[in-house]
């Protein structure tokens, strides 16, 4: 495909995206539209535009080309990731069930704010900071992915250095979020899954007329072939890919990445009620697993593709690049704008939801707007607009800093990354609902930080000299080992003010 038809199609996309926030900030553009939407969001518009944030890049480049990779040693992945996704679901309903209730009850504008509440002032700006470090990182190699897409296929014929691209991306992501916020992403999300969903519907249609097979065929090929294969019973200790270690790590990573992330809490805060976000969160988690089956189904098409025209997936660098090669080079004009449709939708929903949920994060957590008398005092929403600006940059910085220092799939990546930054926010958490103690509090940031320091050191000396592979569960032990940390500092029994924001 010419690239200057993939601009002019980015041109087009966010102009409209620009336009939607024109049109829902012109009403109000304080904190309040900014933060929680005024709290009048509709529950059937949150749940399908977050499994745009939920599913971002990541999901529609990197899960697609891991299929038909293969650990040193073992099988190939094939639809192994199916298992982490059944994970996630069982830890959508913990959030629907266990997390949402308490939030809702204190009427929380950020989570955090439980925090100090129950354990203490040190142990709130730590799970605040926590997040804002995990948020900004995880974000940033989110859109690294999408970047890197557009720079290879697009801006390289122009030779643009990767630099202008990735800050053109977030000046955009910036313009469009500047003023209406969470008002904007609730409608911009779900204008841009409208736009996924769309992608990866048509995406299977191309791939099937490509292999000249009809769309039943399609599917009826992938369920037949080797690639359809989901559990991984064998090697317990061995396979990071093994049934329990995909379940408990994927119910894990969900509660910690969205039960635990102001982004995606954000959105459900947004609603009147407890009983709607409920709802938002089910109806979010069925479509969820759905749309997740999907994508591995063009995986699996998109292997048979490479395999039926001669494709060297291993000349491409990394299997990242499988898709976004078949979709721009070989399937014609449609099918490429389709991709760069899905793509910049699944991208652009997940980074713009984060900036703003990292600006109110600091903006309550860090700045105390909550506490102001007057929250929508127009020198804090000039102040809330400079935070904006600054997260934009910094993602920016950590863009740059992983595009010099990576060579792992993307996919990994992140998670890996988050098993490492969330678990000590999972500990806090867990400690904090599930237990009657106190903390000692000038310890706990301290604890969060040691916390993955042993973790990391445990799987650089230790597991290298034993037969177990660590995988996704990564987190449940970071999170353990911070909550055996705070029990054995606790100096006691919570104070009745203290067990109340239970």
């Amino acid at each position: 495909m010419s690239p200057i038809i993939l601009l002019s199609f980015l041109v087009v996309y966010f102009g409209i995206l620009l336009a939607v926030a024109h049109f829902t900030s012109k009403d109000s553009s304080d904190n309040s539209t900014f933060f929680v939407a005024n709290r009048n969001s509709k529950w059937y518009l949150v749940a399908f535009g977050m499994i745009g944030t939920a599913l971002s890049g990541v999901t529609f480049i990197s899960v697609p080309g891991d299929i038909g990779n293969a650990p040193a040693g073992l099988a190939a992945n094939n639809f192994s990731y199916f298992q982490f996704v059944l994970g996630n679901a069982l830890g959508f309903i913990i959030i629907a069930y266990v997390l949402l209730p308490l939030y809702y009850r204190m009427n929380l504008t950020s989570i955090y704010t439980y925090l100090e509440e129950r354990l203490g002032y040190k142990s709130y700006k730590s799970g605040a900071m926590i997040f804002l470090v995990s948020r900004t990182i995880g974000s940033a190699f989110r859109l690294y992915l999408v970047a890197i897409v557009l720079q290879r296929y697009i801006f390289d014929a122009w030779n643009i250095p990767f630099i202008v691209t990735v800050a053109g991306c977030l000046l955009l992501i910036w313009l469009y979020t500047n003023k209406g916020g969470l008002k904007t992403i609730i409608i911009t999300d779900t204008l841009q899954t409208t736009f996924l969903v769309l992608a990866v519907i048509l995406s299977i249609f191309f791939m099937a007329d490509g292999l000249g097979i009809t769309v039943v065929e399609a599917f009826e090929k992938v369920k037949d072939s080797s690639y359809s294969k989901v559990f991984v019973w064998e090697n317990l200790l061995g396979d990071t890919r093994h049934f329990w270690k995909h379940i408990i790590g994927g119910a894990f990573v969900t509660i910690a990445m969205t039960g635990l992330d102001q982004d995606l809490m954000q959105k459900n805060l947004s609603m009147k009620t407890i009983g709607e976000a409920q709802k938002n969160m089910m109806t979010f988690t069925s479509i969820f697993v759905v749309i997740n089956v999907f994508f591995l189904c063009v995986g699996a098409l998109l292997y048979f593709y490479a395999e039926a025209n001669g494709i060297n997936v291993k000349d491409l660098g990394k299997s990242d690049y499988l898709y976004p090669e078949i979709a721009l080079k070989h399937l014609g004009l449609l099918p490429g704008i389709v991709f760069m449709m899905g793509l910049t939708a699944a991208t652009f929903a997940t980074t713009d939801s984060a900036l703003t949920a990292l600006t109110t994060s600091y903006c309550v957590d860090f700045l105390g707007f909550n506490k102001k008398e007057n929250p929508n005092d127009p020198k804090l929403v000039k102040q809330r607009n400079i935070v904006h600006m600054a997260f934009s940059i910094v993602m920016l910085l950590v863009i740059l800093l992983f595009h010099v220092i990576n060579d792992d799939s993307v996919v990994s990546a992140i998670f890996k990354i988050a098993g490492y930054t969330y678990g000590p926010l999972l500990g806090l958490f867990a400690f904090g609902i599930l237990t009657k103690r106190q903390v000692n509090d000038h310890l706990v940031p301290y604890i969060c930080v040691l916390a993955p320091i042993l973790i990391w050191l445990m799987t650089l000396y230790v597991l290298p000299h034993t037969t177990y592979k660590i995988g996704f569960e990564l987190i449940v032990y970071n999170g353990l080992i911070t909550f055996i940390l705070l029990w054995f500092t606790s100096p006691g029994r919570a104070s009745d003010k203290q067990l109340s924001a239970k």
